[in-house]
């Protein structure tokens, strides 16, 4: 096999967040299919895999992020107007400047919700002009959303992409969460999600009450926001049908849930579902997951949010589910898919 070479831009380099870890899986896959990684970051775990070369510019201030963002893309760039990089292929998961192929992780800033006073704001100003050079820069030969709804947001709100667009990389799972060993016993409900009123926290709570009201066997465990930001929410619930968890890892709170519900507003892809489903957890999500064109009865059901009358019914269908079928999405899939890319594009040498 012809060996490709890559480096991959990202702020965090490590199994942090939803796309550091994309980025982390992704190029560990790489590495152990023989091809060649770098990563230039501003920090990193340590790895063990010595196929991986690591380069750190350095720890920037977070705060204002779109000044420290501006300030990572100068580094980036400086970095890269130095080094030798004739043949390999810079791939960036973040908002620079000097890549052939980026990974348009979502959502847009174009998608936000519009002030009226929104053109007086330098931040908005500068989000939107670094999305736009990311995606349509002269040098960007492929853009890979991670699903098709980011490529069908993307077309919409940038007509002239449409022409880069590659493949929905659809980001894969572990083999953890494959064997991971689940009860399935209980009546217990997840919500998972730092991001909780994007991810519709509030609108599982809705649906959910009635629910518990009915029958006090279900449970519903909440992970992700601290539990002091989101308490008052449950004020009118009683203790022993929720629980705040706050920050813990995906798989601990999947070997304790039934059924995971994700009603988001707005989600690019939504790796725990495939989490949950690899783990053989049924969902219940909302049609603006990304994941949701991969969703049919054989995964669980995805639902519009305009009925919580259906979310009910079909949450008390899910909760009798036992026969999830995986969707098979794995780290080395799309390695193999990255790998084919990088040996088609041009890097200039």
């Amino acid at each position: 096999m012809k060996i490709s070479a890559s480096i991959h831009i990202v702020r965090k380099y490590g199994p942090y967040g939803g796309m550091e870890r994309y980025v982390w899986e992704l190029t560990h896959a790489l590495a152990e299919q023989g091809n060649k990684v770098k990563i230039v970051c501003e920090q990193s775990m340590s790895t063990e895999n010595t196929n991986i070369e690591i380069i750190e510019l350095g720890i920037i201030s977070q705060k204002p992020r779109w000044i420290s963002m501006l300030r990572f893309s100068k580094r980036v760039s400086a970095y890269l107007n130095k080094a030798d990089i004739t043949g390999w292929v810079v791939h960036s998961h973040e908002r620079t400047a000097k890549h052939q192929v980026t990974t348009f992780h979502g959502p847009s800033i174009l998608s936000r919700k519009k002030r009226a006073l929104d053109f007086l704001s330098p931040r908005i100003a500068t989000w939107e002009y670094l999305e736009k050079r990311e995606i349509l820069n002269e040098k960007v030969q492929v853009v890979l959303p991670n699903s098709k709804l980011v490529a069908h947001t993307l077309t919409k709100l940038y007509p002239s992409v449409a022409h880069k667009l590659g493949f929905p990389a659809y980001p894969g799972v572990s083999e953890t969460f494959y064997n991971l060993a689940t009860s399935r016993k209980s009546r217990t409900i997840g919500f998972i999600g730092k991001e909780w009123q994007r991810k519709g926290l509030m609108f599982a709570i809705e649906v959910l009450k009635p629910l518990i009201e009915q029958d006090p066997t279900i449970k519903f465990i909440v992970v992700g926001p601290a539990p002091e930001s989101i308490s008052h929410l449950f004020s009118e619930w009683s203790n022993t049908n929720y629980e705040l968890k706050g920050w813990k890892r995906s798989e601990d709170l999947l070997k304790e849930i039934d059924l995971l519900i994700h009603p988001a507003k707005v989600e690019p892809f939504g790796m725990v579902v495939a989490e949950a489903n690899a783990a053989g957890i049924p969902v219940v999500i909302s049609n603006r997951c990304g994941i949701s064109e991969l969703i049919n009865e054989n995964h669980g059901k995805s639902l519009p949010l305009d009925n919580m009358t259906n979310w009910r019914e079909e949450i008390k269908n899910q909760l009798q589910n036992n026969n999830v079928k995986p969707l098979e999405l794995t780290w080395k899939s799309l390695s193999t898919q990255h790998h084919q890319l990088y040996l088609k594009i041009d890097t200039g040498s």
